[in-house]
């Protein structure tokens, strides 16, 4: 079924001022071929795929779809011709109804033919991807919130589907279910146009894979012939050193968070229950969780942002900080990388060598007595960029004309060289790819080896497991009592992140049948 192209690019240019995001880019993709569009960050990946839906323009070259030239100028005029989007961030309504949303996001016409609930209903029954019309998007888990996207682009019948990281928040006993539903598109005649950095996901759901480097194509491959390290030496141009997770004995308890139950101010936020934990010296913890299960609460909590109840609930070498603001925390030594990249960990038109100032201002003597030093602030925003590679015009770039995945690298490179005593991080590495995730896993390693206790929110497993010495799931904003990495299993983790109510009632009891939690 893929003799065919349905859709061929050639010589595809896209500048931007002082970026070139694509140079002279040729490639196709057959008819029911489930197609990898591999690269490092800032390889021009989003680029292109964003030129085929319509969202930019190419500078030079063509495009063709179906045999025909292909050219939209808006997304709409793309899907009419049969192109499907599933965007890594969803965009949904949480106030409105599963049906509601799906029938914003089709055209006037698409809306209108049939009984479009009906419709729903038969299209997510037909390809395993249950969803209730009626239900409220505020009141669904993440994958069930990714399934209603999919759907949504299944009901216009398109012919090319293209997926960015769709499996970033996913447990793996849903992503095994998503890639059955691919699978079978893809048997039905079905393009897919899969973008991800989880390379050994690659390897088992596509045929072909085209690699992109710095804009430019670098080749193409059968990615099951492939291991993951070679695709991603192919990215990245260079050999990779994976880092080895070689911590000695742990230390004293460095932070610590003793039954700690806080309510959501978000109308769909969860509330955390009777969180208690504590991380050693030398430590790394992994918290891992599908999106929405409390981990922005928890997050919350531990750097700040919201009060404790009480101020022993949270302690950071014995003293206790649980009513301290983020400032007070940092200068007693922690440091934090929050999810929300612009915005919360940066700000979107400061230039970076000015974001440093918003953490690294003191522990780094960038400001004293209320004076800026930018000679001081400018030599510390070089060597962030410079250690992490990050790819940038220079630090007086804004923060928002950085990839993400290179504004990722940038914040934790700005936390991490500060040498705190306690780090928490959330998604480290999200959208970061092969070699910056090895980089950062290995200063975090590095970090914890110089005495700091770390602690990592992540739905990635494969990173916990990669750098965590101890992994506890959090579901429903309750925290399961930590188990050594070495105990634990994807399969078991994977349960667990999916809320299952009778595990989080056994794990509930454990903790109450024990003086002291597992853990501490």
């Amino acid at each position: 079924m893929t003799g065919t192209p349905i859709l061929e690019l050639r010589n595809i240019t896209k500048t931007f001022p002082g970026v070139v995001a694509n140079e002279d880019v040729s490639f196709s993709v057959g008819r029911g071929e489930i197609h990898a569009l591999l690269g490092e960050n800032g390889a021009g990946k989003s680029t292109l795929v964003k030129m085929i839906y319509g969202i930019q323009k190419p500078d030079s070259g063509e495009m063709t779809f179906m045999g025909e030239a292909f050219a939209p100028s808006k997304p709409s005029e793309a899907r009419q011709k049969g192109v499907g989007m599933v965007f890594q961030h969803f965009c949904l309504f949480e106030a409105l109804t599963v049906y509601e949303n799906i029938a914003l996001g089709l055209s006037a016409a698409e809306a209108k033919t049939g009984d479009l609930r009906q419709r729903i209903i038969d299209v997510s029954t037909t390809y395993g991807l249950k969803v209730d019309p009626d239900r409220l998007v505020g009141t669904l888990s993440v994958g069930e919130r990714q399934r209603i996207e999919i759907v949504r682009c299944l009901l216009s019948e398109p012919k090319l589907l293209i997926m960015d990281e769709p499996t970033s928040v996913l447990t793996p006993q849903e992503v095994n279910v998503l890639f059955e539903t691919l699978r079978r598109l893809a048997s039905e005649g079905c393009s897919i146009l899969y973008i991800s950095h989880k390379l050994e996901e690659i390897r088992a759901l596509c045929s072909k894979a085209t690699v992109l480097r710095g804009g430019k194509l670098v080749g193409s491959c059968d990615p099951r012939r492939e291991t993951a390290k070679s695709l991603a030496e192919m990215m990245i141009g260079a050999t990779l050193n994976r880092p080895v997770r070689d911590l000695p004995e742990p230390g004293e308890i460095r932070l610590k968070v003793q039954e700690l139950s806080m309510e959501s101010d978000e109308q769909f936020g969860v509330d955390l229950e009777n969180v208690t934990m504590a991380v050693r010296a030398g430590e790394i913890l992994g918290i891992a969780g599908v999106a929405g299960n409390g981990q922005t609460e928890l997050m919350e909590a531990l750097i700040g942002e919201r009060p404790c109840r009480f101020s022993r609930q949270i302690q950071l070498d014995g003293a206790d900080i649980g009513q301290a603001g983020p400032r007070e925390r940092r200068a007693l030594g922690m440091c934090f990388a929050p999810e929300e990249r612009l915005g919360h960990a940066a700000v979107p038109g400061m230039a970076l060598w000015e974001n440093t100032l918003l953490s690294a201002g003191r522990t780094n003597d960038l400001a004293r007595r209320g004076l800026i030093s930018p000679t001081n602030a400018n030599r510390f925003a070089l060597r962030v960029v410079d250690d992490l590679k990050v790819k940038t015009a220079g630090v007086k770039s804004a923060a928002r004309s950085l990839s993400g995945g290179n504004l990722q690298k940038f914040i934790m490179g700005r936390e991490i060289m500060q040498r705190p005593k306690v780090l928490i991080a959330s998604q480290p590495t999200w959208g970061v790819d092969a070699g910056a995730a090895a980089t950062i896993h290995r200063i975090l390693l590095d970090l914890a080896r110089e005495g700091a206790a770390v602690v990592i929110i992540s739905q990635d497993l494969d990173e916990l497991f990669t750098i965590s010495t101890r992994i506890s799931v959090i579901a429903g904003g309750y925290l399961f009592p930590s188990q050594p990495t070495g105990e634990l299993t994807v399969e078991s983790l994977g349960l667990a992140m999916g809320g299952r109510s009778k595990e989080i009632e056994a794990a509930k009891r454990a903790d109450e049948a024990v003086a002291e939690p597992a853990h501490v």
